[in-house]
Parts: C-alpha cells; structure tokens; sequence
C-alpha cells in the first residue's frame, strides 16, 4: 500500500511512472497509474483500479477496484467510482456527483457479482451533485447540469438537465450552448450551429445525432483553442 509520509510534493514512482499522492491519501499495491497523475488529500485508489495519466483527483475520492480512468481526467472533491464505472479521455467529474452500480440495492441481498456498466464518454462533464444511476452511457462532450438525475444514455453533445434529466439542448465541445443562426426548414438539412467560442460549426446529421464538421470527436483540440481566454459571460448574446 503507498502511503508517501515525508515529503508533501515529492512524486511518487511505481514502474518507473512518477505520479504524486499526498501524504493522507492510500493508492492500494496493484492499483495502476500513470505518470503525471495527481492524488490529493484523502483519496483511495483501490487494488485493480486502472487511472491513466496526467489526471487529478480532488479532496476524498475513492476509486473501487475494477474502474477505468482514462487521460487527462479531472475528479473533483468527494466522488466515489464504483466497479462497473469506466470513464474515458479528458473527462470532468464536477464536485460530489454520484456514481452507483446496482439498480435495486437490498443490504440483506449480495449483488456482488452483478455490478452494472456506467461508461462516461470522452469529453464529457458531470455537474457538481449530479447524480448518474448505473447502466447508462454519458456521449461524447455532454453536459449534465448540476443537480441533475440521469436515468438513461445521453447523447454525444447533449445537454441535459432536471430530475429526471432530460435534454434541453445541444452543447459545443468549448461548453457552450449552440443555438441555430437561421431557422429549421422541413425537408432541409439541418442548420449549422456555431460555438461562439471555438468557431467550430456543428450539425445534426441524422434527428438526435450532432456531429462536429471541423474537429473529429476523438481527435484532440488544436492547442491554440485549448486554452480559454474570456469568461463565461462574455459569449452570452446581447
């Protein structure tokens, strides 16, 4: 069991990969992680759990055994990753969102070996309180607002929101929401909808399926857009 208790921001080194983890947290032996990765105050990373690099675990994050965490993910303080929970490539899961992996849990009845598969997609956020019930898909670049209750698959791009959640819109890979320039004409194409940050043009290929027209979903952003450089509020139309 790794528990570094002299040197605050010294990297530790497993296969030669450094990682850091703070001197309160536990990363299990036979935990796997990747160079880069960050592991802050009172974490658990459990045997069998996978995190790849250049990822950041915020205050109190345990991760069960079983779980797969992609590259460049960022877990805010106190999420649980449960076995059955896999999470892709630069993946950001907002303060106290909630993971479960049984859909009909009894103490008395041991469901051990019926844990349900919880996959959240590239890109993806997760809103602070957000609560994610097992067995569903989060799409690519999603975002599920704060508070919100997912009860089934969201598409890539999507937003959603409520209790249950339901989709009120599309958003850009940048977190904006894209809103058409001209309106729909039955029989039309679908129209192109721009993120106000980015520049990149989207459009609904097929009814309920948005795709990227300048930038492929697995394909990283260029570096000059990976930085943002105006708040939030500064996009809103006048």
């Amino acid at each position: 069991m790794t528990h570094p208790s002299s040197s605050d921001h010294q990297p530790s080194t497993t296969n030669h990969q450094p990682f850091f983890v703070h001197p309160s947290a536990y990363v299990d032996d036979g935990a796997e992680m990747g160079a880069g990765t960050k592991i802050w105050h009172f974490c658990h990373v459990m045997k069998g759990a996978r995190i790849g690099r250049n990822c950041v675990l915020g205050q109190n994050v345990n991760v069960d055994a079983g779980v797969v965490v992609g590259d460049r993910v960022k877990i805010q303080n106190n999420v649980s990753l449960y076995t059955g929970v896999a999470v892709e490539d630069d993946v950001f899961l907002g303060p106290s969102c909630v993971f479960t992996n049984v859909t009909n849990p009894r103490s008395q009845v041991n469901r051990h070996r019926l844990y349900e598969k919880t996959l959240v997609r590239r890109g993806a956020t997760i809103g602070a309180n957000a609560t994610i019930v097992c067995g569903t898909t989060m799409g690519r670049y999603c975002f599920v607002a704060a508070g919100s209750v997912v009860t089934k698959d969201v598409p890539d791009y999507a937003l959603v929101m409520g209790n249950p959640a339901r989709q009120k819109g599309w958003m850009s890979r940048h977190g904006h929401v894209l809103k058409p320039q001209n309106p729909t004409v039955p029989g039309q194409p679908a129209p192109v909808l721009v993120c106000p940050e980015s520049g990149f043009r989207y459009q609904e290929t097929s009814p309920g399926t948005l795709r990227c027209l300048d930038c492929d979903e697995d394909a990283p952003l260029p570096v000059e857009l990976s930085r943002g450089t105006k708040p939030y509020d500064a996009f809103k139309s006048p």
